[in-house]
């Protein structure tokens, strides 16, 4: 590709292939680059985009399959995913949403006053996964929850269930699955490892 010579040469017409630069780089904003490969000035790529027609993702008009889309995903779906389908920025997704009258649907059931005092109540005593079966809730959302109260399990008593299971599983497994599947922290876990002073399982040496 030739370049211009210069900026004061913006004037110098634009060549077949820096015309299909401008139309491939500028729909998504990418001016500077074609300011770089083609030696022109800003201004130049702008004025010469705007002559022709041409703009960028942001300020297109959208078809009525992108609205369609948009409409269908946008309740339940990650925004930031949603714009990279479409191939818009996400301001202008949200932007969008908006002006339509779309809103993101929560899955989430409400935590009613007797769904935090049975959290509280469990919380010391029982696993993660117990709690969110009781509740029905997903683990994660108990413990979201329980952070957000300011209830901790980090002091909190082993039960003898959980005991039991710490037993069984330290042997083979790690830190980390044995907390998941438990409902501690991975810090707690190890702690009460070695306060019980539990060994690995050893592996045989093959012959």
């Amino acid at each position: 590709m030739v370049k211009a010579k210069n900026r004061k040469n913006s004037w110098i017409a634009w060549s077949e292939d820096e015309v299909k630069l401008l139309k491939k780089l500028f729909p998504c904003e990418r001016v500077r680059e074609i300011a770089e490969q083609t030696g022109r000035p800003l201004t130049a790529v702008k004025q010469k985009a705007y002559r022709m027609g041409i703009k960028t993702r942001e300020w297109r008009l959208w078809s009525a399959n992108e609205v369609k889309l948009l409409k269908k995903l946008y309740p339940s779906e990650n925004t930031q995913s949603i714009a990279d389908k479409l191939g818009r920025p996400y301001r202008v997704v949200i932007i969008k949403a908006n002006q339509i009258g779309l809103k993101k649907v929560s899955k989430a059931p409400v935590w009613l006053r007797r769904d935090d005092t049975l959290l509280k109540k469990l919380y010391q005593d029982s696993s993660i996964p117990d709690i969110a079966n009781k509740l029905g809730r997903t683990d994660q959302a108990v413990k979201n929850r329980a952070h957000k109260l300011g209830i901790s399990k980090e002091m909190a008593l082993w039960s003898k269930k959980e005991l039991n299971l710490l037993r069984k599983l330290y042997p083979s497994k790690t830190a980390q699955q044995i907390a998941d599947k438990i409902g501690r922290s991975v810090y707690a876990t190890r702690m009460k490892v070695v306060k019980l002073g539990l060994k690995k399982r050893k592996r045989k040496e093959k012959v």
